[in-house]
Formats: structure tokens, sequence, C-alpha cells
């Protein structure tokens, strides 16, 4: 039987999910990094530590602006793409994102994990350890598929032809489920991996009890534009109401 861990890795599918990140066009690389650099506003010699840092996109990134790098991921096959790509002076670990033994309390300034909380079981001792290496008023930085408006196989667009508005459908919102997605579309429909769905108010509760204040919140949407048609003013409308990503900051120690 397959743990937890092996289940929610995107080891299976790392090449496919390297070349997703990385290319023109990705939510990552044209949505999520420039709005990270300019929240991190990274000072040279500060070191960073990329929980679940699958291939070291933003890993990279961060070391190019003169960060100390460090990058934990539970897939061998994503870190050894990693190592591969990137400068030798980044210390890439394999480990799971909630039990970082290689990592020295009170030793890193700043944290972050990138669309992986949704993937991760365990996140409560996920936030523990974060608190744990982080050191007095670190920060840890979490971007999230937003969670009021992106439900895994219970949240969907519909469109109202009468009043030709495109609105968001949310079938369930505050209970916790689990659900295995398929992560290779239009492969093998056998390669799945399990998401977690956690109301917004669950990750303020478990971020409070390991010790983290949450400081900042912003909401993303979506930059891209629809092909012109008939529906093209409304889905427009629909992507700057709808966000695609809830950012929180938290600082340690400030509770």
């Amino acid at each position: 039987m397959q743990n937890v861990a092996s289940k929610t890795s995107w080891g299976g599918v790392a090449d496919w999910y390297d070349e997703a990140v990385s290319r023109d066009g990705s939510y990552q690389k044209n949505l999520i990094l420039p709005n990270l650099l300019r929240l991190l506003d990274i000072k040279r010699g500060k070191s960073i530590l990329d929980v679940a840092c699958g291939q070291g996109f933003f890993a990279r990134e961060f070391f190019k602006q003169g960060a100390l790098v460090t990058g934990i991921d539970v897939s061998p096959e994503l870190i050894n793409i990693a190592k591969e790509q990137s400068s030798s002076e980044i210390e890439f670990i394999i480990s799971s994102a909630d039990n970082m033994q290689k990592v020295k309390s009170d030793s890193i300034d700043n944290a972050t994990i990138v669309l992986a909380l949704q993937n991760i079981d365990n996140i409560k001792k996920v936030f523990e350890e974060c608190s744990r290496v982080l050191k007095k008023n670190g920060k840890l930085f979490l971007i999230l598929n937003h969670p009021a408006f992106r439900v895994p196989k219970n949240s969907s667009w519909g469109f109202d032809t009468k009043n030709k508005i495109q609105y968001r459908r949310i079938d369930r919102y505050l209970l916790e489920i689990k659900v295995p997605i398929q992560i290779h579309p239009g492969k093998n429909p056998k390669i799945q991996i399990v998401s977690f769905h956690r109301p917004i108010q669950y990750y303020f509760k478990l971020l409070a009890n390991a010790g983290f204040c949450v400081s900042k919140m912003e909401e993303w949407e979506s930059k891209k534009k629809s092909m012109p048609g008939p529906r093209a003013d409304a889905e427009n409308t629909a992507r700057k109401e709808f966000p695609l990503f809830l950012f929180l900051e938290a600082v340690k120690g400030l509770n």
C-alpha cells in the first residue's frame, strides 16, 4: 500500500510537471512569481526555505535575487530535476514537509509554500515544522488555490443566459474533503493525486496554534483574456471577480 506522501507527491509525473510549471504562460511563471518576489522583497544573504519545492522553479528565482536557498520536497524525482537545473549553491533535500529534520531550528529567515498545501495531509505538523525552523519574526509565505472558489470537484462555472452573467457555482465549502484528482490530463487516467480542501478559517486556526500571526492577505485573479465571442465580456468580468489564488503572510512569534 502506498503511504500518504507517495499519494500526494508529483514525482510520478515529474517531467510533465517540470514543463508545465516552467513554460511561458503558466500561472507559476506569469502570475505567482512576480507577486511573490514583490512580497518577499529579498535581501541579499537572507535565507529562504522553499517547502515542497518541486523541481526548484521558485528556489532558482529566489537564488537569482541573492537569497541563500534551501529546497525541500518528498519526491526524489523532482529533487533530481531541481539539482540538475540549479546552481550547486542551492541545497536540495529529500524530505516530507511535516518532518524537516535536516533543517536546523531557528535558522531560516523566510519560508515559502507555493500551491502545495492542498496536496499535503498533515498540515498541522507542516506549520509546526515551519515555526520550528524559522527565526523569531521570520515569515511564512503561503499560496493556495483559493479555498472559497476552487473546491476540488465541488465548484464550477455556469452561465446565466438571461442576464448574460458567468457565475461561480460552489457546492460545498466549510467541510473538509479529500478527493483524487487526475494530474496528467489526456494521458493516463490512473495517475492521480490526493487533493485536500479546507476552508480559510482552518488555515488561520492552525497557523495561530503553531505560533504564527497572519499579517497580510491578498487574492490574485487570472490575467487571461477570452477570445472574442458572445460570452467573452462575461467571462473576463468573472475572472476579475473570482480570484484564482489566495496569498497569506504569517509571522512567527507575534501572537
